[in-house]
């Protein structure tokens, strides 16, 4: 079985410490007591997130995010490494599933949100899992685009979304590529290539699920 959804989440809180509370990330508008505060509510208050769907009671998710950001730093930090064993996201039989591409891109946000940052170096199994991962995010990133798009990794494989034969293509390795349909395009080593026109707007659209 592998272990990366664990070791994303390890050394995810380590950074998050290292950092300390107020370092910037890629989500904007958030700190890194921010971040640590929506992985807590994620796992541990399916209130909250189930009310995000809805736009009426889509406050009370950052009601519950801003009261746990307020607690000690290192008290929310500790929840994200010790996750509940009742949730259903970090069960053993679902941990990869759920939290493997979660927290390798919330990973990135720590890194990349301060100038310096070089992608990692990741092992073949790590990348195989997040293209997969990529493989589903990105139609759902994608769709709203309306531009057929075919998503490569070399060496991995390669997907088309939103309809054949594409008008651009994205090219990376799969982190890269998953930070990319996240919305973290300014962050995201990829290759754009296509019509200005298309490209531009890959590069700038509001992505992400």
């Amino acid at each position: 079985m592998t272990h990366y959804a664990r070791r994303e989440r390890r050394q995810l809180a380590d950074l998050f410490l290292a950092v300390g509370p107020d370092a910037p990330t890629l989500c904007t508008g958030w700190t890194t007591r921010d971040l640590a505060a929506h992985l807590v509510v994620r796992e541990r208050r399916p209130d909250a997130v189930t009310t995000r769907l809805i736009p009426p009671l889509a406050g009370h998710a950052d009601r519950v995010r801003q009261a746990l950001a307020a607690r000690p730093y290192a008290e929310v930090v500790a929840m994200v490494r010790n996750p509940p064993r009742w949730s259903l996201l970090s069960n053993p039989l679902t941990d990869e599933l759920f939290n493997g591409l979660e927290f390798f891109i919330h990973h990135e946000d720590v890194r990349r949100g301060r100038p310096g940052w070089e992608p990692r170096a990741l092992d073949p199994g790590q990348n195989a899992a997040l293209w997969r991962g990529v493989t589903f995010t990105a139609r759902l990133g994608l769709r709203r685009l309306h531009i057929p798009v075919l998503v490569r990794a070399p060496g991995l494989g390669e997907v088309t979304v939103g309809g054949d034969p594409p008008r651009a293509t994205l090219t990376g390795a799969p982190g890269e590529l998953a930070l990319f349909v996240s919305g973290r395009q300014r962050a995201a080593r990829v290759e754009v290539d296509g019509p200005p026109e298309a490209a531009e707007r890959l590069r700038t659209a509001a992505l992400g699920m």
